[in-house]
């Protein structure tokens, strides 16, 4: 009932949105927006988003490599579907590619799976937050740093407490197992926290800067502005109720820290349409290539095979 209740409302937002574009000469507005983007900047923005991509496959390497024997390649194909599938799949479920694939192609159990995708995205979360307390609009000095402070605790107590299960299986009934494996499981994701939470700041500094600077593009406005959109746009993403592959609710966290910098909402709601038509295209393209070029489970099932 809850879910189905977040999943119709992320749904009227999407119509919303579509309405919104569909009215008047909306279409007009984001073919300028879209015009003001010169090849350059298209250009800077495509070798950022894949600098990203190249670093987000980093971070996910980094934590199976020794334990699957996974070669980066293929974790880069499975980086790159998984990117692509939670970009046009409904509500986010394009999540379940990556405990999926992990399974299939590198043997990773469910529970390590669906676990390591939990750190990976409350790491994304906890850099976001950390980092739109630089930029959020008219917030006292003190309370930007007790923010920053409050993220900072939380990222380290959160694997300082999975580091603290009993090696042994603990006992009790199927919650408290439950829990046990969870515990576990996180404490594997978080053994290399420190390389982890590097992986994750340089790949999110870098797609923050590509939207940043496609956002000042398409609205003829300061780099600190484009920020500020795009760290909305991304802490949309952190919100319970998501539109249809991000339509609508990603627009509106765009627009609404664009607005606090004098940009009209709707107008911020235009460029921020035209950076997720954007990102979604490259995510797209960059799986496509992906399943085309890079080594899959057969490839892989076939070196492994005696010759």
């Amino acid at each position: 009932m809850k879910t189905g209740f977040k999943r119709a409302l992320g749904l009227a937002i999407t119509v919303g949105l579509l309405a919104w574009v569909l009215a008047g000469a909306r279409w007009s507005e984001l073919a300028a927006a879209l015009s003001r983007i010169s090849a350059s900047d298209l250009m800077l923005a495509t070798a950022a988003f894949t600098a990203s991509y190249l670093l987000r496959a980093g971070r996910v390497h980094d934590e199976f490599a020794a334990d699957t024997g996974a070669s980066y390649a293929r974790v880069l194909r499975l980086t790159l579907l998984h990117n692509a599938s939670i970009n046009v799949l409904p509500f986010r479920s394009g999540e379940a590619a990556f405990p999926i694939l992990l399974n299939r192609w590198f043997g990773v159990t469910t529970t390590r799976a669906v676990v390591a995708l939990l750190w990976l995205r409350i790491q994304d979360a906890f850099v976001v937050l950390a980092l739109a307390a630089f930029v959020w609009p008219g917030l006292p000095a003190a309370l930007r740093a007790l923010w920053i402070a409050l993220v900072c605790v939380a990222a380290w107590a959160i694997p300082a407490w999975a580091r603290r299960h009993p090696a042994e299986q603990a006992s009790g009934g199927r919650f408290t197992q439950t829990i046990h494996r969870v515990r576990a499981a996180l404490a594997q994701s978080t053994r290399r926290s420190l390389r982890g939470w590097l992986w994750t700041l340089a790949n999110w500094s870098v797609k923050l800067a590509a939207q940043a600077w496609l956002l000042g593009a398409l609205l003829q406005t300061s780099l600190s502005t484009g920020m500020s959109g795009a760290l909305g746009v991304e802490l949309a993403a952190i919100l319970p109720i998501q539109g249809v592959a991000g339509f609508g609710t990603y627009e509106a966290g765009g627009a609404a820290l664009l607005a606090a910098h004098g940009i009209p909402f709707a107008g911020g709601l235009s460029a921020a349409l035209a950076l997720h038509l954007f990102v979604i295209a490259l995510a797209l393209l960059a799986g496509g290539l992906a399943l085309a070029f890079l080594p899959g489970a057969q490839a892989d099932s076939k070196s492994e095979t005696p010759s």
